[in-house]
């Protein structure tokens, strides 16, 4: 097995591309050790001195490291922990959990459904690009709530990403929607 990695909009972010699917359907986020504990791959990287975030997407696997941490020290063992795992056969999720979605609304209507639509067609594939995805969380009066998760959160340009990118797209197509905020 040969992984690729690839550098993210997130320098403390680096993505890995297995070359074979991670995920069958959507993608799941590990930004703390305590919720690494539905997946043993995600446990074990944060054994790891220095890992301070694992997110699963549909074809690569993001890892987020502390900032006293170098690439150059870490990259090897997260390359191998990945190998080792996917080699194994071992199942990525202990009880079968972890998968993230959209999150349910009160106003699942039509204006929902739209946001939503326009996010999985044109925001999360662009944003599966840098290692990252973008989820619904909420809309109420005009403002759209989205929880940024991977190489997202926290990356320098996630507030352009979401007022210059999904903001006035968004507000393109739908004019009820006036802002776009993180949840």
């Amino acid at each position: 097995m040969f992984i690729q990695t690839e550098e993210t909009p997130n320098p403390a972010t680096l993505k890995f591309l297995p070359g074979q699917p991670v995920m069958e359907s959507g993608t799941a986020n590990f930004p703390t050790r305590e919720d690494a504990a539905a997946s043993p791959l995600a446990n074990r990287l944060y054994e790891l001195d220095g890992v301070n975030g694992v997110f699963f997407g549909a074809d690569f696997i993001t890892v987020t490291k502390t900032d006293d941490q170098h690439w150059a020290a870490l990259k090897p063992p997260v390359l191998g922990l990945i190998m080792e795992h996917l080699t194994s056969g071992a199942p990525l999720f202990t009880d079968g959990g972890g998968v993230s979605a959209h999150a349910a609304s009160d106003e699942d209507d039509e204006l929902v459904a739209q946001i939503k639509e326009l996010l999985d067609t044109r925001v999360r594939p662009a944003v599966a690009q840098d290692g990252g995805d973008i989820l619904f969380h909420g809309f109420e009066d005009g403002i759209v709530y989205l929880h940024m998760q991977g190489s997202c959160a926290g990356c320098p340009s996630s507030t352009m990403t979401l007022k210059a990118g999904i903001e006035n797209m968004l507000r393109h197509y739908i004019p009820e929607v006036t802002e776009v905020r993180p949840a």
